[in-house]
């Protein structure tokens, strides 16, 4: 069911409405009717009209359908409501996209971030459904009187249970910062790819490290990072971290509870914006994660628009492309991904200098430390010792000072 106000773009709707039928097929459901309503404002109640909960009421009835999902955030209240009226189950979008987090999920930390955004989302919208029940704690002088109501212990019991679940990940946390903190003390490049989901990034990581990353045509397949190691020409290794999708109107609980995941992407030193090129909302997608970009605090880092699926596209797209730096890639195809290398080579260079470093004959021994930290351009032997030429980061430099001759 999309939903919306007459001021608004009703194309705008209507894409939202699309693409929630997507995340319901996601979730393993099945489309059985679609509805639309522009109001001139929101129904206090149940969010959209009487009549079109009357009319979503025989649709139900007709398909025999158990679930409607309202592409709008609907408060506990509306959602009892709408229930009652209609008489199956009633989601919101963010409730349904939590739903395929949770299905996806798979590592120890995602688990737990889903749990936490599951449970942010829940406490906003419990309701007095225990029809004014009240529950008495002990007994005797002090606990008389009508003690806490079942909804207010229940709220109770889910803040501690929030309250865990974010020490956990402090933990989990803990252990990627000093993951993070090993590679800023090697200086080693780091790069994050970034995009609406489903537009190939895990696809684009695969083909990059030769990883196994599991890469599917669907929404939101990967939410765990997953980082690799990367050789660049000229540069070295770097690494290269794949990151859950983004998508319009993204819970605000769930980039909460994602935050230690997204702590890769802001450490990272270079953003990849991957983008459907053959997706007809590219636009809309671009816009999307651009103004997640800037609600981050990201907007300072160097970023590369990676346009993908090159092979799927009409050659006519790419004239509609403004964004650059980019590049034009098919990561299925293998095509243009040199195009990128290069890319990401010419940024990773910025963060180093041209050095000259001069080692005696008793010190020509560390020429050997230094080919395995850096990327070495030129060795030249004299009669004194021998001349590096060498590309060098900032805290290299520090390390190599004593043999500096040139910068």
């Amino acid at each position: 069911m999309g939903v919306g106000l007459k001021s608004e773009d009703y194309t705008e709707i209507k894409q939202s409405l699309s693409e929630l039928e997507e995340l319901v097929y996601a979730a393993g459901g099945e489309v059985l009717g679609v509805l639309a309503q522009s109001l001139e404002k929101y129904q206090p109640a149940t969010l959209i009209g009487s009549g079109k909960v009357q009319e979503i009421k025989e649709l139900v009835e007709e398909t025999n359908s158990n679930l409607v999902v309202i592409d709008h955030h609907i408060s506990g209240i509306q959602s009892r409501n709408l229930e009652n009226e209609i008489g199956v189950r009633v989601l919101d979008r963010s409730q349904l996209i939590l739903d395929i987090f949770a299905l996806r999920a798979q590592s120890y930390e995602g688990k737990l971030q889903v749990e936490l955004a599951q449970k942010m989302d829940q406490l906003p919208r419990m309701v007095g459904g225990w029809l004014g029940s009240l529950s008495r704690q002990g007994g005797g002088i002090g606990t008389r009187g009508p003690g806490e109501s079942a909804l207010e212990i229940d709220r109770r019991r889910i803040r501690e249970k929030i309250r865990l679940i974010k020490n956990k990940l402090k933990e989990v946390e803990k252990s990627r910062a000093q993951h993070r903190a090993k590679r800023q003390r090697q200086k080693i490049t780091h790069f994050a790819l970034i995009g609406y989901t489903n537009s190939g990034k895990s696809t684009l990581l695969n083909q990059l490290t030769h990883a196994q990353v599991m890469a599917k045509d669907q929404v939101f397949a990967t939410l765990d990072p997953t980082t690799r190691k990367i050789y660049l020409p000229e540069i070295g290794d770097a690494v290269l971290t794949d990151t859950v999708g983004f998508i319009r109107k993204l819970p605000t609980h769930l980039i909460d509870a994602f935050k230690a995941t997204l702590e890769e992407s802001r450490e990272a030193d270079v953003l990849l914006h991957v983008i459907d090129l053959s997706n007809p909302q590219m636009e809309k997608h671009i816009e999307v994660v651009n103004g997640l970009i800037h609600e981050f605090g990201w907007q300072d880092k160097p970023l590369i628009y990676v346009f993908n699926k090159e092979d799927l596209a009409s050659p006519e797209i790419k004239f509609r492309v403004k964004e650059s730096p980019r590049v034009f890639v098919s990561a299925l195809k293998q095509e243009g991904l040199e195009d990128l290398k290069k890319q990401m080579i010419e940024i990773a260079k910025s963060f180093s200098s041209e050095v000259e470093l001069f080692f005696d004959h008793n010190d020509e021994h560390l020429v050997f430390s230094l080919q395995r930290e850096a990327k070495v351009e030129k060795i030249e032997k004299s009669t004194l010792g021998t001349i590096c030429v060498v590309r060098l980061n900032e805290l290299q430099i520090q390390q190599w000072s004593n043999f500096i001759v040139r910068k």
